[in-house]
C-alpha cells in the first residue's frame, strides 16, 4: 500500500547528528578538547584587561625629573619642573640645545609648553590660540598667574567630558609668547594644582631676542 504523500519521507532537508565524544576525552560532561584554546582565550583576555597597565606602571620612567633639574625654554628662558615627572619631549639646562616644544606627564595629568613668535600681549596670544582650537569645554572665567620673577600670565580653564584643562598664556622678552597647557583626567585637576601652581610661578623671561 503506498504510503501517504508527506508521510514518512523528509526531503530537502538535513539532519545533522550530534557528535558522539568519547568517554576519555569528557570532563564533566564537556568535551576536555576545547579547553586548551578556551584557557588560552581567557589569558589573552586577562593580560589586555589587566597585565599590560600593570606592566606599564611597572615598568620605571627613563626621563624621570629629578630635583634640581631645570627646562631650558631657550634664549636663557627657563621653568623649574615637578619631580617625578616623565619628561617626554624637551632639554634641561646644560644639555641638548634648547627647545620650545616641552612634555611632561604623569599618571593623570600631562603639562605642554610651546613658544611661538607673537608680538602682541598675552591676552592676545590666548585668545588665537582659543579660536584655533574652537570651544572644547565649558570655559571658566579668565584670570591671571603671576611668577616669582614678576612676570604676568593670562589663564583659561575648561571642563569636557574627557577631562580639565588649563591654558596660560605668557609674552616673554623679545619677540617670544609661551603657552602652557595642563591636562588632567576629569575631576582631577586639584590633585595636581599646587604642582601646576609650582611650575607656573618659577618660569622666567630670559633676556630676549
Amino acid at each position: 500500500m503506498p504510503e501517504p504523500a508527506g508521510c514518512g519521507q523528509v526531503t530537502g532537508v538535513t539532519i545533522e547528528q550530534p557528535q558522539w565524544v568519547a568517554v576519555e576525552h569528557r570532563f564533566l560532561g564537556l568535551d576536555r578538547r576545547t579547553f586548551r584554546p578556551a584557557l588560552i582565550a581567557f589569558a589573552i583576555a586577562v593580560v589586555l584587561a589587566y597585565g599590560l597597565p600593570a606592566l606599564n606602571a611597572a615598568i620605571p620612567w627613563h626621563n624621570e625629573i629629578k630635583a634640581g633639574d631645570v627646562l631650558d625654554l631657550g634664549d636663557g628662558a627657563t621653568a623649574v619642573p615637578p619631580v617625578g615627572w616623565q619628561l617626554e619631549n624637551g632639554t634641561l639646562t646644560g644639555a641638548a640645545p634648547a627647545s620650545l616644544q616641552i612634555d611632561l606627564a604623569t599618571g593623570g595629568a600631562t603639562i605642554a609648553l610651546r613658544g611661538a613668535s607673537f608680538t602682541s600681549t598675552a591676552d592676545a596670544f590666548l585668545d588665537q590660540v582659543l579660536r584655533s582650537q574652537g570651544s572644547p569645554g565649558v570655559n571658566a572665567a579668565r584670570g591671571t598667574v603671576t611668577t616669582a620673577g614678576g612676570l604676568v600670565g593670562v589663564a583659561q580653564s575648561s571642563s569636557a567630558p574627557g577631562g580639565d584643562v588649563l591654558q596660560v598664556a605668557f609674552k616673554m622678552s623679545g619677540r617670544v609668547a609661551l603657552l602652557v597647557r595642563v591636562r588632567t583626567a576629569p575631576g582631577q585637576f586639584e590633585r595636581y594644582q599646587d604642582t601646576v601652581g609650582a611650575l607656573l610661578r618659577s618660569i622666567t623671561p630670559g633676556a630676549g631676542r
